[in-house]
């Protein structure tokens, strides 16, 4: 059993909305307790943001908060049903490994899930152990922190404790539980999940709660459930041009990690592109390539079809009519995608206005960075500060033509080239989480337990648009290596 409720004065101001929704959405579940946990990653911003008392959660009784053998007063812990396509293939699934405290109501009146991952069996844990290794959780933490610097909406971390035991594995690792904070955890998978094993007053009810809880500006008066359709994709259509124009690949995009708030959730084999390559894919699992860097925009526009195809019965009592308005609203994904990433290129570019003409300069730099396997962040960070030679691209003619008319087409806009370097310096990031950084500081935590070269990575990515000068050595690249890098799931 858990132990007694924890006393210390943390700030915890918990509701429970989620669990009022219909039982067959959740099991109550307590966190399994460790043996010997301990604190060794904390977030003193964001505890403090969440109305948190991050002096007192930076001891002995905070550690056994975040490690599950205490519960905060006000917390209801429960694991979450949800199913999934996952690689393309339906299966029910649900929190196998993790458990939800609870709501934590911020000053600022946001309402923001509290979940442990990795602390321990549920009854959707489908024969796994319910825990996860610190390498994992580790990787998710700088992950998650590196893109909400970099301005992407994404689940936060606010705390990794170790457990004291470890985890089989192909081998025994330490075992470590994060601690996550998210919008929400609805899923496109939690509505598959109310379509497939509920009734329609199920997936009814489940609507009404995400629009009340993320989108409480639509009307009542409107097709309410097609909105709610409409809203989540253009959230979703900004979100994965975010990542787009970053070089970020998510490795594992089920309908299971796309949430119905926008944000990015499940950092499991996902990492940064260093050269251009749009068929770029670093998880292990993903033998096919089906989420590759380029892919992810038409695997986004797949996934929403299938939220669409949960939600059909509330947008028209009339089958026929229903598929009809739900294809209208996918549609539109790719309008919005293409909207954004090109407004964000533009950017990049140190571009104001619009010509039609930008697409094709903006695809031609594209084109020559991947055959010359330019590096993606570096690139543009050179032409950020106007330093073009620094490129992989420098001394081939097509790159001096191309530059030219880069240069003719700010030279044909009112701002100045102080304004475009400003507009690029604050949408071209110095640094990224390179892999090679990453795994730099797994290693010295998992085998050294050395947390100062991660605490280093930490810091750096705290500021990506700073553009400092220790930020430099955070910027190269690895080794050349014949081996390709690779990422895994960790669960």
């Amino acid at each position: 059993m858990t132990d007694k409720k924890a006393a210390i004065d943390a700030g915890w101001n918990f509701d429970n909305s989620y669990a009022g929704l219909p039982d067959s959405f959740f099991t109550k579940q307590d966190p399994t307790p460790v043996r010997s946990p301990k604190l060794i990653v904390f977030n003193e911003r964001l505890a403090t943001t969440l109305g948190l008392n991050a002096q007192a959660l930076q001891s002995d009784e905070g550690a056994a908060v975040f490690a599950g053998n205490q519960i905060p007063e006000g917390a209801f812990p429960l694991a979450q049903a949800y199913a999934g396509h996952q690689f393309g293939y339906f299966t029910m699934l649900g929190d196998g490994r993790a458990v939800l405290l609870g709501e934590q109501i911020t000053p600022q009146g946001e309402r923001m899930d509290i979940q442990l991952k990795g602390s321990g069996r549920t009854p959707y844990s489908r024969g796994g152990d319910g825990r996860a290794a610190l390498g994992p959780m580790l990787r998710e933490y700088i992950i998650s922190e590196a893109m909400h610097a970099l301005g992407i909406p994404t689940t936060r971390s606010l705390a990794v404790v170790t457990t004291g035991q470890p985890v089989t594995r192909e081998r025994d690792l330490p075992g470590a539980i994060l601690t996550r904070v998210a919008a929400s955890h609805l899923r496109i998978g939690t509505f598959q999940y109310a379509r497939g094993a509920g009734t329609i007053e199920d997936l009814r009810t489940l609507a009404d709660y995400t629009l009340e809880r993320h989108y409480p500006e639509v009307d009542p008066g409107e097709n309410r459930y097609l909105s709610l359709l409409k809203e989540v994709i253009k959230r979703q259509a900004a979100l994965i041009a975010k990542w787009q124009l970053v070089g970020f690949i998510h490795g594992v995009m089920n309908t299971d990690n796309m949430t119905l708030s926008g944000e990015t959730i499940d950092y499991g084999p996902c990492a940064f592109m260093d050269t251009y390559d749009p068929d770029t894919v670093f998880s292990s699992i993903d033998r096919e390539g089906r989420y590759t860097y380029g892919n992810q925009p038409y695997i986004a526009a797949w996934n929403l079809a299938r939220l669409a195809e949960a939600l059909l019965p509330l947008l028209h009592e009339d089958e026929e009519q229903a598929v009809k308005l739900a294809e209208d609203a996918i549609t539109q994904f790719n309008k919005l995608y293409h909207q954004h990433w090109l407004a964000g290129m533009r950017a990049k570019l140190g571009i104001f206005n619009e010509e039609q003409q930008d697409e094709a300069l903006i695809k031609d730099l594209l084109t020559m960075m991947q055959n010359y396997r330019s590096d993606y962040t570096n690139t543009f960070r050179a032409l950020t500060f106007d330093k073009p030679e620094d490129t992989a691209l420098s001394g081939t003619t097509e790159f001096a033509t191309w530059v030219e008319q880069w240069q003719a087409r700010l030279g044909r806009q009112q701002e100045s080239k102080a304004s475009s370097q400003e507009l690029m310096r604050s949408s071209n990031p110095a640094v990224i989480p390179r892999n090679h950084r990453v795994e730099e500081a797994l290693e010295a935590a998992e085998k050294h337990g050395d947390y100062s070269v991660m605490e280093r990575l930490l810091d750096v990515l705290s500021k990506p648009y700073a553009h400092s000068p220790e930020q430099a050595e955070y910027s190269t690249l690895p080794e050349l290596s014949t081996r390709p890098y690779r990422t895994y799931c960790g669960t």
